[in-house]
């Protein structure tokens, strides 16, 4: 499968903001920025959790991002059981 681009970005990288069209490009609204929310990403902590070995073993052979599995799988626990 060859995925190279055929976009010939030296060219768009000429452009300037007036050559650019935009024109099929939907204005924004006041109905759109009313519909919209802005959100913080919330900072991560790192804490010290005691894991059982066999547990730990089996995140760990999920790949390298193994720890952002973890999280996530405490996430969902947590969320199921929110009162």
């Amino acid at each position: 499968m060859n995925n190279t681009s055929k976009t010939n970005w030296e060219k768009l990288d000429s452009l300037t903001e007036e050559e650019i069209d935009t024109s099929d490009i939907p204005p924004l609204t006041e109905e759109f920025f009313r519909k919209s929310w802005w959100w913080k990403p919330v900072e991560q902590l790192n804490v010290l959790v005691q894991v059982d070995p066999k547990t730990l073993a089996w995140f760990q052979a999920q790949g390298e991002d193994y720890e952002k599995k973890m999280a996530a799988a405490l996430q969902i626990y947590a969320d199921a059981h929110k009162v």
